[in-house]
């Protein structure tokens, strides 16, 4: 396995527009590349920043594990995303040195990109995601 970069970190928030407003304005990132999720009932706005990223996730109803993690934890960083040059087989070492992830198989991301999540259980409580872009495109951040 080979850990290309942190393609991004993601931070669940109860509200777009503040964190939006702060990033692209006062920080500077610029427009966001927004998306939204109906099977997972979520709203995403990804920031470039430098050869990374920040992506928000906004909640907009039950369907994937950010209105769980806000439930307990509140608004904040949701986890940390790793590229890796073949998620198979990041996977499979990982898996041999008794990580679980939380689906057998990775999962359609966005812009092509293939995702897996590993099992917080199994990572200190810390959320981590492996993603591998597409081999005929760079990845948007």
């Amino acid at each position: 396995m080979r850990i290309l970069r942190i393609h991004h970190v993601a931070i669940a928030v109860d509200e777009m527009g503040p964190l939006t407003q702060f990033l692209s304005s006062d920080l500077g990132l610029g427009t966001p590349y927004l998306e939204t999720r109906p099977s997972s009932n979520l709203d995403i706005a990804m920031f470039a920043a430098g050869n990374a990223g920040v992506e928000l996730l906004h909640p907009t109803g039950p369907g994937s594990s950010v209105p769980a993690f806000m439930a307990e934890r509140g608004a904040g960083l949701f986890h940390v995303c790793f590229e890796v040059d073949d998620i198979v087989d990041a996977m499979a070492e990982l898996t041999a040195k008794g990580l679980r992830f939380r689906t057998k198989e990775p999962q359609p991301g966005h812009h092509g990109t293939r995702v897996a999540f590993i099992d917080p259980a199994s990572s200190g409580g810390v959320l981590f995601e492996l993603l591998e872009a597409p081999a005929e495109a760079a990845t948007h951040t």
